[in-house]
């Protein structure tokens, strides 16, 4: 290890290589990470429609209201991430259904997952990708 560290120091541009090859890992492995470290029910879009047909799955829409206005899954309630603990008795009666919680791209859906799994909700997905993957996806939006 000592004569690696030598030989980056006699060799600045190899330092420089070896600094983006440990970035670029780090980068590769945050996803991997990310879910290991935040455990939970994940669904793609497919997965979420089916769940929508076959199972009356409530989908909670936790953007913000201009995001929400831009263009939302049918039939989702909005919700906002911020007010999402003083609202929660409003998803009271979905506690027996899959309940399907959407952002924009999966990160803050995933925390308001968590919180509806506290809240004793049993069946909470979060939709992987968010509306991004939706509308990748092309599932069609209501404005």
């Amino acid at each position: 290890m000592e004569a690696f560290l030598v030989f980056l120091q006699k060799n600045p541009m190899h330092l420089a290589l070896f600094g983006t090859a440990v970035v670029s890992g780090g980068m590769i492995l945050w996803p991997l990470i990310n879910r290991v470290a935040k455990p939970g029910k994940s669904v793609g879009p497919v997965q979420a429609v089916q769940l929508i047909n076959r199972s009356d799955a409530v989908v909670v829409d936790v953007r913000e209201p201009t995001e929400f206005n831009d263009g939302h899954i049918t039939g989702a309630r909005h919700i906002p991430q911020r007010l999402l603990a003083e609202r929660l008795k409003e998803l009271d009666r979905a506690k027996g259904k899959p309940i399907i919680v959407v952002c924009a791209s999966g990160n803050r859906s995933r925390g308001a997952a968590a919180l509806l799994q506290k809240s004793g909700h049993e069946q909470v997905y979060n939709l992987e990708g968010g509306l991004a993957a939706w509308t990748q996806a092309g599932m069609p939006l209501e404005k």
